[in-house]
């Protein structure tokens, strides 16, 4: 179960909102990247986010290049999930293997700051703040497995393909 606050973003938030391309040279150094994370969306959601929060993205988040700093600073800034209306498909693919889960759905009933409860297992969202119940698709059991580890490379070192 994962639980935390909801920061709620707009549709379009490209990697280089997550990852600002003037930041570049700092991709040596990802903990210091963190503290930039989505500066061009929100400046103060670095200083803000804590760890077990949520970003609430709208539609299309993590368009733009397939920069794997972008999920993996998200990781790192405490992040517990993604929720967003949809997702780019190599954003989404390089976040699980990160070990970030990425949750489709609608994300129009939750309002930022609000407290929310995910259970990745069921497939459901409990919006504490507001009451609403929402759902999203059935994470498939290898996936669960692969956010459990940790990522994919984890996953792999531990148990050598994908048959847990």
């Amino acid at each position: 179960m994962l639980k935390g606050r909801a920061f709620k973003f707009n549709d379009n938030i490209s990697t280089d909102h997550i990852t600002p391309g003037r930041l570049a040279h700092l991709r040596s150094n990802l903990p210091e990247l963190a503290k930039h994370v989505l500066e061009d969306a929100d400046p103060t959601f670095a200083s803000r986010v804590k760890t077990g929060d949520f970003i609430v993205g709208g539609s299309n988040f993590g368009l733009g290049s397939s920069r794997e700093h972008a999920p993996l600073v998200i990781k790192m800034a405490g992040v517990s999930a993604i929720l967003a209306k949809s997702v780019a498909r190599i954003f989404f693919r390089n976040a699980i293997n990160l070990g970030l889960p990425v949750l489709i759905c609608d994300t129009a009933l939750i309002d930022d700051g609000d407290e929310l409860k995910v259970d990745l297992a069921a497939g459901t969202i409990k919006d504490i703040t507001n009451g609403n119940q929402l759902a999203f698709g059935k994470i498939p059991e290898v996936m669960l497995h692969i956010l459990d580890e940790g990522g994919l490379i984890p996953y792999i070192k531990k148990y050598g393909d994908f048959r847990p």
